[in-house]
C-alpha cells in the first residue's frame, strides 16, 4: 500500500493499491509519495492537464556525482553550470560522449546498464534517477 500527503491540496483522496489509479486529487502542486517505506518527493501536476505526474528523483548526493562524471567525461571547465536538467546534448556529447558517460557511471557506482536503458538518457537526472533504480534492484 502507498500513502500520498500533499500541499497546497483542496481536496484529496489517496487510497490506491499498486496497479490501481488514483482516486481524486484536485488543485494539488507538489506532493511526495511513499512506497514500503521509500519516501519520493517529486510529484507534480501539471494545472494544464490535471494528470498526475509521479516522478521519483534521485538523491542529491547522486545527482551530484553524475554532474562531476559529465563534467570529466566531456572535458567540461569547472565554471560549467551542470544541473539535473541539463541535456547531454547541450552540453556538447555526442553518441560516443554518451557511451562513456555511461561506462564512467557504471564503473563509479558498480551496476550494469542495458543498452535500451542507456538510450533513454538524455539529462542528468535521467541517468541519476536509472542508477538509483538499478541500485535499488541490486539490494
Amino acid at each position: 500500500m502507498a500513502s500520498i500527503t500533499g500541499s497546497s491540496a483542496t481536496a484529496m483522496y489517496c487510497s490506491f493499491k499498486v496497479n490501481q489509479t488514483l482516486n481524486r486529487v484536485s488543485n494539488l502542486k507538489t506532493s511526495s509519495l511513499s512506497f514500503k517505506g521509500i519516501s519520493y518527493s517529486s510529484i507534480r501536476v501539471n494545472p494544464a492537464t490535471r494528470r498526475l505526474s509521479i516522478t521519483c528523483a534521485a538523491k542529491p548526493e547522486t545527482v551530484n556525482k553524475v554532474c562531476d562524471i559529465v563534467k570529466k567525461q566531456l572535458a567540461l571547465s569547472a565554471d560549467t553550470e551542470v544541473s539535473g536538467d541539463s541535456k547531454f546534448a547541450a552540453l556538447g556529447a555526442d553518441s560516443l560522449d554518451t557511451v562513456e558517460i555511461v561506462m564512467g557511471l557504471e564503473e563509479e557506482f558498480g551496476i550494469s546498464v542495458e543498452e535500451d536503458s542507456a538510450q533513454s538518457i538524455a539529462t542528468v537526472q535521467d541517468a541519476a534517477d536509472l542508477i538509483e533504480d538499478l541500485i535499488s534492484m541490486k539490494a
